[in-house]
């Protein structure tokens, strides 16, 4: 009789409708599903009774469940964060706590999911294996934002928490190799403060993939056909796709573009992004542009190759800071699998190391006019790198050939070690 499918639930703290769940979680789910793996996805989603007639969920229901997905979902709390956080993940942990017997990996994407799969997981009998995705630096992310103070008591009670996470868990996935040689190295300060042991539990580098098939076929004729329809035949594009605000460095990317745009009259921006499309747009207006050179527009995930091909080069400024050395910005695979290249600020993850390896763009050290200029004149000096940025998208940040497998390989690491537990 064959071995029956091994099924793993992810706890992913986010709505399913999320821009992020619909580029970033739900590609890697399909690619698990793959490799035979039984998937359950558990989203929390905002304003849930308001928002999600019982209908549409259900419709929803099925389309995931004809892609080997089956969906759960809880009510998303806001009002009065940490008491809302907290009251999330009680609901959290019962119902995974419930429905725990079923799975033989709990996979936790980010501290609070995960945390719910550990402490649900200390309250049953049966203890499936625990994956603490940690993506980002979650806690020193909200000091160096300014929302928490550091050494308050939400920072240090979520370092507790981490702490223990790390302590518990049976594998990790981090978004980079900065973030694991802090974390994992062999010098890591979080090591000797969870182990005096020797670490040698599985850890996968898994940098934020990019469906390739999406950037196929688009050739030179479309890129021609989409900048005639653009009207922007024989200009300079420079591209940004994310937020304004944040972490994103807005007043630095309008200095850049109003550099550019001095540099070269005939300069055209093009802003992707899912909010705020008229606050962008206003920004761009006070940095000077004329509306005829520049579009702000939210676009779909299938839409965005087409506006990326119309580009010469797409742009990435992020806060510089501890936490983002744990960042790996989907835009920049992004821009590599339209054949662009990159430009952006020092500190961030491994971009240093991906520019400097692949030639794929250029980097700035200060936020200056003369460095902006200076940048814009290496751009110019790369030549036509399209043909090596696309392969540098494939080799580095291709869904199907490094997201997926690296996350297939963790799982069947974490159950090969299951199974000779219970032999």
């Amino acid at each position: 009789m064959p071995e029956a499918a091994k099924r793993t639930l992810y706890i992913c703290y986010f709505g399913l409708r999320e821009p992020l769940v619909q580029t970033q979680v739900l590609p890697y789910l399909r690619e698990i599903v793959k490799s035979g793996i039984d998937v359950s996805l558990l989203t929390f989603e905002p304003e849930l009774k308001k928002k999600w007639s019982s209908e549409p969920i259900a419709a929803m229901r099925r389309a995931l469940s004809a892609e080997g997905i089956d969906w759960h979902c809880l009510g998303y709390h806001k009002r009065l964060s940490a008491i809302a956080t907290a009251f999330d993940i009680l609901n959290g942990v019962l119902f995974i706590r419930r429905h725990i017997d079923r799975f033989d990996v709990l996979h936790g994407r980010v501290h609070v999911a995960t945390l719910m799969g550990a402490l649900a997981r200390r309250l049953s009998r049966h203890t499936p294996k625990l994956i603490f995705d940690i993506r980002g630096f979650f806690p020193e992310e909200y000091t160096d934002a300014g929302i928490w103070p550091p050494n308050g008591i939400l920072y240090s009670t979520a370092k507790r928490a981490e702490r223990w996470l790390l302590k518990d868990a049976d594998g990790f996935v981090v978004l980079t190799e900065k973030a694991r040689e802090i974390l994992f190295g062999a010098t890591s300060q979080h090591l000797s403060e969870i182990s005096d042991l020797k670490f040698e539990k599985p850890v996968e580098v898994i940098p934020c993939c990019v469906d390739l098939a999406r950037f196929t076929g688009l050739d030179t004729e479309d890129r021609l056909a989409m900048r005639r329809e653009l009207g922007i035949d024989d200009r300079k594009v420079l591209v940004y796709v994310g937020s304004f605000g944040g972490w994103y460095l807005t007043d630095e990317m309008l200095d850049f573009f109003a550099a550019a745009r001095d540099r070269d009259a005939k300069t055209f921006v093009i802003v992707l992004t899912q909010r705020g499309v008229e606050a962008a747009a206003e920004k761009m207006r006070q940095a000077g542009f004329s509306d005829s050179d520049f579009l702000v527009r939210s676009v779909t995930p299938g839409e965005l190759p087409h506006y990326l091909t119309a580009a010469d080069a797409g742009v990435s400024f992020i806060k510089p800071c501890y936490s983002k050395q744990a960042s790996s910005p989907t835009k920049n695979a992004e821009y590599l699998a339209a054949g662009l290249p990159i430009i952006a600020n020092v500190g961030i993850g491994d971009v240093d190391k991906l520019i400097n390896e692949n030639g794929v763009g250029v980097l700035i050290d200060r936020f200056d006019r003369e460095a902006y200029l200076d940048a814009l004149e290496h751009l110019d000096a790369l030549g036509d790198v399209a043909a090596k940025c696309r392969e540098t998208a494939q080799r580095q940040f291709d869904l199907k050939t490094i997201g997926g497998p690296r996350y297939v390989r963790l799982y069947r690491t974490l159950l090969a070690s299951e199974q000779r537990q219970d032999q």
